[in-house]
């Protein structure tokens, strides 16, 4: 059991390997990033492409495997959660014509905490953004962030401040005191939002879904071009959303 619970770390090690910047890695930099003997680091990846948990790409590289995705998509983040959100980010993608996000709050702890992307609708009208399915981003500097953050009780806060704000432009609200006045009025009026504090030229409006049991917390929101950035028609668009959304999610029980 021991000899099992070893291999099935080492095996986490491996994974760990792919990245958003890195989705394909070879042998060599699996070996030197899990500081694993090369022996070990080839026998787990001819088990895991075995399982058809990685897959070997060119290059001599190894990428995710189609299993990998499939056991993803079985999570409630998928079948239960973006499935059901799917229509309401289609009806708020129709009213808008901008980018619509779903994130969820993911960490083990409070200071480990960001928002992770579980849905996206785009267009071509919409303005490039850095979020994708399945990709992280800070919770103080994006919408749907500090609508996670704004749900978030005093204590929570206290934790996740003792870590420093990253600055991500020169817009990025890094003082824990200005934030939380921000999060303070987040609550009042049912959204949050962002000011080219991601991305510059980019605005965003995002509001919490309610809780719901069995899943994490849950915002959708906008991102707009600043120019295009009308927050008295957009956020009670987007507060309707997360209100319909966690009617039809508490209607599944």
């Amino acid at each position: 059991m021991a000899d099992d619970a070893g291999m099935l770390a080492r095996a986490m090690r491996v994974l760990g390997c792919f990245t958003e910047d890195e989705p394909a890695v070879t042998a060599a930099e699996i070996a030197e990033r899990t500081g694993l003997p090369s022996s070990t680091v080839h026998r787990l990846l001819a088990q895991l492409v075995g399982h058809g948990l990685l897959a070997r790409a060119p290059g001599h590289r190894y990428a995710i495997g189609s299993r990998l995705w499939e056991l993803g998509e079985l999570s409630p983040l998928s079948l239960r959660l973006r499935e059901t959100a799917l229509v309401h980010m289609g009806r708020l993608y129709e009213a808008t014509g901008e980018n619509v996000h779903l994130a969820v709050l993911d960490g083990a702890t409070p200071e480990e905490s960001d928002a992770l992307f579980v849905g996206r609708v785009t267009g071509a009208a919409s303005i490039p953004t850095l979020s994708r399915m399945g990709g992280r981003q800070p919770l103080h500097t994006t919408g749907v962030g500090k609508a996670l953050l704004s749900t978030r009780d005093a204590a929570w806060l206290e934790r996740y401040f003792t870590v420093p704000l990253e600055r991500e432009t020169l817009h990025s609200v890094t003082d824990p005191e200005v934030l939380r006045a921000e999060l303070a009025r987040a609550r009042a009026r049912g959204y949050a939002t962002t000011r080219e504090e991601m991305t510059l030229g980019n605005v965003s409006v995002a509001a919490p879904v309610a809780p719901v049991q069995g899943l994490p917390p849950i915002a959708i929101g906008l991102v707009v071009h600043l120019e295009r950035a009308d927050e008295r028609r957009l956020a009670p668009l987007v507060v309707q959303a997360a209100r319909d959304l966690h009617a039809d999610l508490r209607a599944q029980r």
